[in-house]
């Protein structure tokens, strides 16, 4: 597992490189053909993460310790401007919580978890195992989006 935890924060360091070299205006900006934006993308994994490991797993009640849930959970789109303020905070959370799960898998946290199978793939996911790995694959299907925005928001400022 410590493989699959190095690259989940490797590619959170490439999305936060890809938020680092545009401006809030583009990280902000809707492209033709999308209904969100690389700030949403981003947040949406940092969210998405917590709430499958510890919520989805049985590990804690429900998401209201999610800072930024109700903004970026499964189903929300932008409906606001993001500030650099919240996008720096994103970026922190985005390491400290896979550090913080890679510690709490480490110390044995999980065990035994609350089966359950995700609304995209249908996939059950039974083991703790089956859920960090989902979220590597979820991580990197919204880092491909963000990147495909990235062009688009790009050339509109040309």
């Amino acid at each position: 597992m410590q493989e699959t935890f190095k690259f989940i924060i490797k590619t959170r360091q490439k999305f936060i490189e890809l938020i680092d070299s545009l401006s809030v205006e583009q990280l902000n900006k809707v492209p033709a053909g999308f209904n969100n934006n690389i700030i949403w993308n981003f947040g949406h994994i940092v969210v998405s993460t917590q709430t499958l490991i510890y919520v989805r797993t049985g590990i804690k009640a429900d998401t209201s310790w999610v800072k930024y849930n109700e903004d970026y959970r499964k189903d929300t789109k932008p409906t606001r401007f993001v500030e650099q303020a919240e996008i720096d905070e994103l970026k922190e959370i985005a390491i400290h919580s896979i550090e913080q799960i890679t510690k709490d898998y480490e110390d044995r946290l999980f065990g035994e978890i609350t089966s359950f199978s995700t609304a995209t793939y249908g996939y059950s996911m039974d083991a703790i195992e089956d859920v960090i790995a989902l979220t590597s694959g979820h991580d990197n299907v919204h880092y491909g989006y963000a990147l495909a925005q990235r062009k688009l928001v790009q050339s509109e400022n040309k």
